[in-house]
């Protein structure tokens, strides 16, 4: 997987704008590069190959999604990148890897790119209180941007109430403020010390950074995180309802209806067109497995810093008292083991990314169907890495001392087990 990519100077205009920090003329800064691990250039080895399409396979069965993009990186053995199934149940075009769509969570690691560059810049602190950029919320005046991005800020989440109204109507379009009013609304859990998985709070980090910079949303992740990373089909489009990429090949999102004693698997609905306003600096960016791929390389390397403190990673919570010590959250993402991460869903799609800082080990999925929520894809993920890790060096390699705190047999149960019941829908 290759990344190598020049960076402009991203702050001066956003100085401009907001701050007045600079004089008319341009500001110079010395070109940012950033090269990954060195990738064997070939194909895992056939039996790891052959244990993952099976894998592939039964979460495919088990969450109700006709077809997934799957992409896995090691750097000392080779890569596996790859379309399984089709669009529809059982017809319609095969999934290819150059199709694009929705990255939910993993959004969140990307509004905390933007956080971080803006505080590197000199134009936000990290410990600013959010009412000193966003209106409407003084019940949050303890609270930090750092604790929106941590997932610290105590604040609930706005899933549950919104999603019937994201399903019936993806075409809606809505204001990040009333989005994120659902979780704030809802009982307040202890902040700064204790994680929360909480979409109000990125939605509000979001409206934060727009307003302290001058720019949009959309604008901050390309100036900030897709542009340096060269990553030319990621984006967080306009909130007009639409499909994952304006031109070129898209995989279609579906979810699941409903019926007595499970759902109808034979019949998903389609949900590929969809304002990105649902998901927002939470879950609504679009992209492609190879972006993806290089995305979550180089994030886990914090490749986007230009300062060294604070270390975003480095003082993880527990996702939650009853997750495994391996188990951790801050700055946006997930640390699972060695690997940092996101995953989740959004209406049409669940996806997850994860990558081991020090070897450039990499795995991502997204699949079709948003039916099980995004567990399917985080276990999947892990499922793959588990594989993954065991592929052996290719000639002339040396294979790392890297190994992952849980099994491939553990998550591919997890996934069997959590599986959906397809069943008829009633006659008539």
């Amino acid at each position: 997987m290759q990344l190598l990519s020049s960076r402009r100077f991203r702050a001066a205009a956003a100085g401009v704008a907001v701050l007045g920090l600079f004089l008319t003329g341009c500001t110079a800064e010395p070109d940012f590069t950033y090269e990954p691990p060195a990738q064997v250039d070939g194909t895992l080895p056939d039996d790891t190959v052959a244990a993952m399409e099976a894998a592939v396979t039964n979460a495919l069965t088990a969450s109700g999604a006709t077809g997934a993009v799957v992409g896995v990186w090691v750097p000392w053995s080779g890569s596996w990148v790859t379309g399984i199934g089709t669009q529809d149940p059982g017809a319609g075009a095969e999934i290819s890897t150059d199709m694009a769509f929705r990255v939910a969570d993993v959004t969140r690691l990307m509004t905390c790119d933007v956080l971080y560059g803006l505080a590197d810049d000199g134009i936000v602190e990290l410990d600013a209180p959010v009412p000193e950029y966003v209106s409407g919320v003084a019940d949050m005046k303890d609270i930090t941007l750092l604790d929106l991005c941590n997932g610290t800020s105590g604040a609930g989440s706005s899933e549950a109430t919104a999603k019937s109204a994201w399903m019936n109507t993806p075409e809606r379009v809505w204001a990040p403020l009333e989005l994120a009013s659902y979780g704030l609304g809802a009982s307040r859990g202890t902040p700064h010390t204790t994680y929360r998985n909480s979409d109000s709070g990125y939605l509000i980090l979001g409206l934060a950074l727009e307003r302290a910079s001058g720019l949009t949303a959309s604008e901050l992740i390309a100036q900030y995180v897709t542009e340096p990373l060269g990553l030319e089909n990621t984006s967080l489009p306009g909130a007009a309802a639409a499909k994952p990429a304006s031109s070129g090949p898209v995989m279609n999102g579906h979810y699941l209806s409903a019926v007595e004693g499970g759902y109808n698997c034979a019949a998903p609905v389609d949900i590929t067109t969809l304002s990105s306003s649902t998901g927002y600096t939470d879950s609504g960016v679009v992209s492609t497995i190879d972006d993806l791929g290089r995305y979550a390389q180089a994030e886990a390397r914090q490749a986007l810093r230009t300062e060294k403190e604070p270390d975003r990673f480095g003082a993880p919570l527990p996702v939650s008292d009853k997750a495994p010590s391996w188990y951790q959250a801050t700055g946006g993402g997930l640390l699972v083991g060695s690997m940092v991460g996101q995953y989740g869903w959004t209406p049409g799609y669940q996806t997850a990314a994860f990558s081991d800082p020090e070897t450039g080990f990499t795995v991502a999925v997204s699949l079709n169907d948003s039916t099980t929520g995004g567990s399917t894809a985080a276990y999947l993920s892990w499922e793959l890495a588990a594989i993954a890790s065991k592929a052996p060096a290719a000639s002339g390699q040396t294979a790392p001392d890297f190994g992952l705190p849980f099994t491939a047999e553990q998550y591919h149960k997890s996934i069997t087990d959590s599986a959906i019941a397809c069943v008829a829908p009633p006659a008539g």
